[in-house]
This record gives C-alpha cells, sequence and structure tokens, in this order.
C-alpha cells in the first residue's frame, strides 16, 4: 500500500491550505488515519486523527480550532483543512493509517502515538511565510 499525501505549498501567515491523502492499492475505509508533521530539526508530532468512520477526531492543541481533519471514505481520501496558518506551522506532513485493525476507534493517547499506524506517505512541504 502506498499513501500519498498532497496539497502542500507555500502560503502567508495567516492563509489557508488543504491537504488531501489517498492509498494506491488498497482502500482504508474501515481503518484509522492521522496526520503528523515534522519541522526542521525537530520530531515528528501528531496534529490530528480520525476513526474509520469519521465521527470521532483527535488534535494536538496547537492546532485546534484552525484544522480540521476529515475523510471521504467513498473516494478513499482524507483532508487536513488548516486555516489561520502560521510561521510554526511550517513542516512536512505526514498522512498514516492504522492497516492493523479494521473498525476500531482507539483513545486519544493511542491515536497520537506514530507507533499506532503502520503505513505513512512521503509527505508534503507547508512552508508559512510572515
Amino acid at each position: 500500500v502506498q499513501l500519498q499525501a498532497s496539497g502542500g505549498g507555500l502560503v502567508q501567515a495567516g492563509g489557508s491550505l488543504r491537504l488531501s491523502c489517498t492509498a494506491s492499492g488498497r482502500t482504508f475505509d474501515k481503518n484509522a488515519l492521522a496526520w503528523f508533521r515534522q519541522a526542521p530539526g525537530k520530531e515528528r508530532e501528531f496534529v490530528a486523527s480520525i476513526n474509520w468512520r469519521g465521527t470521532i477526531r483527535y488534535y494536538t492543541d496547537s492546532v485546534e480550532g484552525r484544522f480540521t481533519i476529515s475523510r471521504d471514505n467513498a473516494n478513499n481520501t482524507m483532508y487536513l483543512e488548516m486555516s489561520s496558518l502560521k510561521p510554526e506551522d511550517t513542516a512536512l506532513y505526514y498522512c498514516a493509517a492504522d492497516f492493523r485493525r479494521t473498525y476500531h476507534s482507539m483513545a486519544q493517547y493511542d491515536s497520537m502515538q506514530p507507533t499506532t499506524y503502520d503505513d505513512w506517505g512521503q509527505g508534503t512541504l507547508v512552508t508559512v511565510s510572515s
């Protein structure tokens, strides 16, 4: 399975972007998904997660109220709508999938751990200028 993240780019502070994540070779409509990001010189950090039905979403505090994670299972696509972007949002954004479990709604702590996810996209770069 290959996850493909897209939609990154250069945007001014206060602007918006929408990231997309699709999977080739497999559908992920039964699986939990997430977005992580890694800024230069920093560790990868959790951004947001969504359960298989799209009914449970978690966000890291720094993006709560500005970012929205969603999914379209019919089209095998996950999204991250980002608004009010800040320079500190600059990072390589990765999508991730938990293909080991199906129809699973996990606890918030587990959803934030990189080890929960066994398949990762290549990342899409978001750069926010001040």
